[in-house]
């Protein structure tokens, strides 16, 4: 086996090493160097000001003691002061004028008031949850800055134009596999507090990777609402669906056929499972999730409803909601029988949306409620890019369904 060789380690500059051992040739503890009037604020107060210094000379074109020589006959005109937030806290910084007030700073520009950085630090405390108070908090304990909540809020504000793009940006044509789910917050409207439905779109592309196509935030349900988002979808460039993974939401299933009517709408099993065992106490859950099996493990739907039908002689007497529910639904929920094994792996439960909404309501655990639609798609979004990188790796199973896919619904894969 050959062992890669580790590259060397570059040597620094023999004058850099001199002049660093002579800056810290009276350290002693890390507050020396890392405190609030330790080395290293004070060597970037004094590089920046020099820097602007440079700047200034650079744009009149002599220094302080030199012969002026531009054509306005334009000087120095002493200095504002100015105070930068980052991760080394507060910083006075002096900025050097000049009389015509033409001088534009380029390392720290004119009303900039916060470091390159900063502002990517407030918004990654908010997209994991922290509430403006709690950033606050944060950013004052950590690095010694006191952030108002208005800047907070502007600097958050800043993402609802980017949420605007990314929900109209154009789609594939093509998404094999297309879930549908939704996670309820509270939010505050008109007044009084609401509980408000955002529904999350996650489409499986061609390479089996996973990719939220838009969020909805639900004032009512219904047919008229999916027609909506389905017929947004269509408009953003989606021209075809084969799967479509739903929770029983109502009027979902009309619209998506009414938009895509060759697509296969799958009522999500793991959902159905679920339900049933919301009326079964702990010590019976095992064994009822255990028949319920046999029903969607079954080789064909005949076989399906032969398990059903044992499965309601069985638990009927006690738990007979259940058998109702799978009867009532069972239109929804024997499609994905017509289907083999390989693409049965990747349609019949709703996990690739579940693993997301589980992480959403970590993000959103904290919040009692939030004041706005706006501020819900605004943290939805944020969340969403963090949980997305994530997403490496194409579906489990993947490679098996798309060849399936391929065999058949052949006519329909040129979209891609």
């Amino acid at each position: 086996m050959t062992v890669a060789k580790r590259n060397k380690r570059a040597k620094p500059d023999p004058e850099l090493l001199k002049l660093a051992d002579s800056l810290l040739a009276n350290y002693k503890k890390p507050e020396d160097l890392i405190g609030e009037n330790g080395l290293l604020k004070q060597l970037t107060k004094m590089l920046v000001e020099r820097a602007l210094e440079v700047e200034m000379t650079d744009h009149l074109g002599h220094d302080k003691s030199g012969t002026v020589s531009n054509d306005s006959a334009n000087t120095r005109n002493g200095h504002s002061g100015k105070t930068l937030k980052g991760d080394f806290g507060t910083l006075p910084i002096d900025i050097p004028r000049d009389r015509q007030g033409t001088f534009e700073p380029q390392i720290i520009a004119k009303h900039q008031t916060r470091w390159s950085g900063f502002d990517d630090k407030i918004i990654s405390l908010y997209a994991r949850g922290l509430s403006v108070r709690e950033i606050q908090s944060h950013l004052e304990e950590m690095y010694g800055t006191e952030v108002s909540p208005s800047l907070i809020s502007s600097v958050t504000d800043g993402v609802s134009e980017d949420v605007k793009a990314w929900q109209a940006r154009p789609l594939d044509a093509l998404y094999p596999i297309l879930y549908l789910d939704c996670i309820h917050v509270k939010v505050r409207d008109a007044g009084a507090v609401r509980n408000k439905a955002v529904f999350l779109a996650i489409g499986v592309n061609m390479n089996g990777h996973k990719e939220v196509l838009g969020l909805w935030i639900a004032q009512t349900e219904g047919a008229k609402f999916w027609l909506q988002v389905v017929t947004e979808l269509k408009n953003r460039g989606v021209q075809d669906i084969f799967i479509a993974c739903v929770d029983g939401l109502k009027g979902f299933p009309d619209a998506i056929e009414a938009v895509y009517p060759k697509a296969t709408v799958q009522l999500c099993i793991v959902h159905m499972v679920r339900n049933s065992l919301h009326f079964v106490p702990w010590k019976d859950q095992k064994e009822v999730a255990a028949d319920l099996r046999t029903i969607y493990t079954a080789a064909t739907a005949d076989e399906a409803s032969l398990m059903l039908t044992q499965f309601e002689a069985k638990w009927d007497q006690r738990y007979l909601p259940i058998g109702q529910s799978w009867r009532r639904n069972w239109e929804r929920v024997i499609p994905f029988f017509d289907y083999p094994a390989e693409i049965r792996k990747v349609i019949y439960t709703t996990n690739a949306i579940e693993s997301i909404n589980m992480s959403l309501r970590k993000v959103i655990k904290t919040r009692s409620s939030f004041p706005t639609d706006e501020a819900v798609s605004k943290l939805f979004y944020l969340a969403l890019n963090n949980i997305s990188k994530k997403w490496t790796m194409p579906i489990r199973d993947w490679k098996g369904a798309l060849n399936r896919f391929t065999i058949q619904f052949d006519d329909r894969m040129s979209l891609n």
